[in-house]
């Protein structure tokens, strides 16, 4: 198989980006670092394309290694042909190579092989030739084996029925037009294994195609069978088959084989194909669906972390709770803790008064500019609580709700113990919660990405698959945001490009035992760093006290020659770029020539691009250019909401069938799909993303069962 023309092919690229691409990832490179700083080699393919690329790239070489496998087991036996070696060349999936080896893999004794081993198998080849002069039942006489149990007619015609049975079920031709066909026309059929109400209620009698199917359709069905609540079969037209089957078998002419070699072709299906079809069918779209379902969580994922964070407020972490009072810890604009409490506004201490009067004592102490509210447990009378309190005071305090998924994982964890000894759970809990306002990409990398909260089924999902998944998202969007040398945690360090734990914590260390960063070539100076890691990580690295005014850009050190190159070239200095005096330099480029200047400076036009771009703004945040978080001063209840209200709301969470937004009233509603564009919609997360600031209207309220329906307003 041509892997770099098949991989092509899929992704819909040239085949010299996937070469490219191809020996770079071999070389060692980071997909952030390709994806920003090979763009010429690659075409500019981005992070999310290089991940898939890379995928493909492990599987098909996966593919590669099990075909010289097969081959080299079917050679020794020495059954290998012509045929067999085109054959399995072109096989193009794990299922077709492992169907043309089915007839030459060990087996466990069957029915077929203890009829071969009894001598029926010149019987199955008589009964397979369907000669119309053959009396099979006369012919089965001479096989009589009382030795072998062969002790009737019936015995013998039995036994070689079984052996044609297992010709047919191995047969990769066969096993390929019944897989297709089944993954066609076959349904997923779910039945009740219960009279209780549940979760599953909507599959206690469902049918849907098997290949039209949506994935969170499968993976509840999955769920529901796992819990034993729910059966679940795949059925499809078997008359449908048989004729297929039969079409191939038989002889045109009726013979005294004819009934035989129908029962067995048949039973070939019912009992050795179907079972393992189907089990292979259900597979496959669990198989499709968590794959769909590990794409929609990466995608939420780095829409939640590149959420763009509240710069220069002083923050109070406000995390509910009843019995045990609501965590209190104050932040200044920096992230440092000012203060910490505990009040009891919420039942069943109620003590509202008492709580009020702590908090605006604080607030005016610390001049606090906003209050975080977790959206967990209690956070709706706490809401309220705040929502009253703020509307009593001088000093101008607003308030936001924010998902605290995952919190409690953090404040209990060994980092969140070493980060802050002095404080117990709770309280540590309360501290992230205030950060995520500020910076939720440094906040949130210090959670296990499966804790955060957006995904679907998650726990279903291949975990191995679901961690490399979130892995990636979160090194390419700490990457792409950048890390400041001297005062990203270690946590955040960990995930930049060429970065593990181990090396972070020898920056960490560096910083505060032998000195400050003052450039970015200093981290050569760092014990595990040498100059291939470097080269993956210091583009993604900051320093802003830098001399250098370019180790404070995305700007990779390999490319400041071209930087300056082109600053002379168009009249200006490097004093221009830290004053910021650079703003006529992307009409000069344009005048000049983008691919003219690039030839002259030996670079391509996408690094001079991207140089032009961190020129102009040393320093810059591209999370600072989204729709900033919402802010609210009052609170709402869901009882209170009417059909025709509209909102601006935050998009908390993005399935397959829709989006959950916020919209103030402490339950999220739901835009199903159909209800998010005036056109159709594949996947809700073409449309919307976890993050966006959305306008939407009330359509139906169920107080009762919480639920808020809601449609985009286009």
């Amino acid at each position: 198989m041509d892997i770099i023309a098949k991989i092509a092919e899929e992704l819909k690229i040239k085949r010299t980006q996937v070469e490219a691409a191809v020996n770079l990832i071999d070389e060692g490179n980071t997909i952030p670092f390709i994806a920003r700083y090979r763009k010429e080699a690659t075409g500019s393919l981005d992070d999310e394309k290089l991940r898939e690329l890379g995928e493909k790239l492990e599987f098909y070489r996966a593919l590669d290694t099990r075909r010289a496998d097969v081959r080299r087991l079917i050679d020794e036996q020495g059954k290998l042909t012509e045929e067999l070696i085109e054959a399995i060349e072109n096989a193009q999936t794990l299922s077709e190579l492992e169907d043309i080896y089915r007839p030459y893999r060990p087996k466990r004794r069957t029915r077929a092989s203890i009829a071969a081993e009894a001598g029926l198998t010149p019987l199955a080849e008589l009964m397979l030739e369907q000669k119309k002069e053959v009396d099979i039942a006369a012919e089965a006489e001479n096989y009589l084996n009382p030795e072998k149990k062969i002790n009737t007619v019936a015995d013998a015609l039995n036994g070689a029925k079984d052996i044609i049975a297992e010709r047919v079920s191995d047969n990769a031709d066969f096993r390929k037009w019944i897989r297709e066909y089944t993954y066609k026309h076959g349904n997923i059929v779910s039945k009740a294994k219960t009279e209780e109400d549940s979760v599953y209620r909507l599959y206690y009698d469902y049918t849907e195609p098997l290949s039209k199917m949506p994935s969170h359709r499968v993976l509840a069905v999955d769920r529901g069978e796992k819990e034993g609540i729910l059966s679940v079969k795949v059925e499809v037209d078997k008359d449908k088959i048989f004729d297929y089957l039969r079409g191939q078998m038989l002889s045109a002419r009726e013979c005294s084989s004819t009934d035989y070699v129908r029962e067995a072709t048949d039973d070939a299906y019912e009992r050795l194909i179907a079972p393992s079809v189907q089990t292979e069918m259900r597979n496959t779209v669990t198989a499709n669906a968590q794959e769909q379902a590990i794409r929609v969580f990466g995608e939420n994922l780095k829409n939640l972390l590149m959420l763009p964070p509240v710069r220069g407020k002083v923050v109070m972490g406000f995390d509910p709770a009843y019995r045990t009072g609501c965590k209190i810890a104050i932040v200044d604009e920096f992230g440092d803790v000012l203060d910490t409490t505990v009040v009891y506004p919420t039942p069943p201490q109620n003590k509202q008064d008492e709580a009020k009067a702590k908090l605006k004592a604080l607030i005016n102490k610390h001049k606090v500019d906003i209050i975080s509210i977790g959206n967990g447990t209690a956070s709706k009378e706490s809401e309220i609580f705040v929502a009253g309190m703020i509307k009593e005071i001088e000093r101008p305090v607003s308030y936001i709700m924010t998902n605290e998924a995952g919190a409690s994982v953090y404040s209990a964890s060994k980092l969140a113990s070493e980060e802050f000894p002095q404080f117990d759970v709770s309280l540590r809990s309360a501290v992230s919660i205030a950060r995520r306002l500020q910076d939720p990409l440094a906040e949130l990398v210090k959670i296990d990405p499966k804790a955060i909260g957006v995904g679907q089924y998650q726990h279903d999902m291949e975990q191995k698959a679901l961690d490399n998944s979130l892995a990636g998202v979160v090194e390419s969007c700490v990457s792409g945001v950048g890390a400041d040398l001297n005062t990203a945690s270690v946590s955040l360090l960990s995930h930049i490009a060429g970065i593990n734990s181990k090396i972070a914590k020898s920056i960490y260390e560096y910083r505060t035992t032998v000195s400050r960063f003052k450039t970015r070539s200093e981290l050569l100076k760092v014990k595990g760093i040498g100059e291939k890691a470097y080269k993956q990580c210091v583009g993604f690295l900051r320093v802003p006290e830098s001399r250098e005014v370019l180790d404070n850009t995305a700007v990779h050190p390999e490319s400041y020659e071209a930087a300056y190159s082109l600053l002379k070239l168009l009249g200006y200095t490097r004093e221009d770029v830290s004053e910021r005096k650079l703003q006529e330099l992307p009409k000069k480029v344009e005048e000049k020539g983008d691919a003219k200047i690039a030839s002259e400076l030996g670079i391509g036009v996408p690094t001079l691009n991207d140089i032009v771009s961190e020129l102009l703004k040393p320093g810059r945040d591209p999370r600072d250019e989204l729709p900033p978080q919402i802010l609210r001063t009052d609170a709402m209840d869901i009882s209170s909401l009417k059909t025709g209200m509209e909102f601006v709301g935050t998009v908390r969470n993005v399935a397959d069938f829709g989006a959950f937004v916020d919209i103030g009233v402490h339950q999220d509603g739901l835009v199903h799909i159909s209800k998010l564009s005036n056109r159709f919609v594949k996947r809700a997360s073409d449309v919307v993303k976890v993050g966006d600031i959305i306008k939407v209207r009330v359509i139906d309220v169920d107080v009762a069962k919480k639920r808020i329906s809601l449609e985009k307003i286009n």
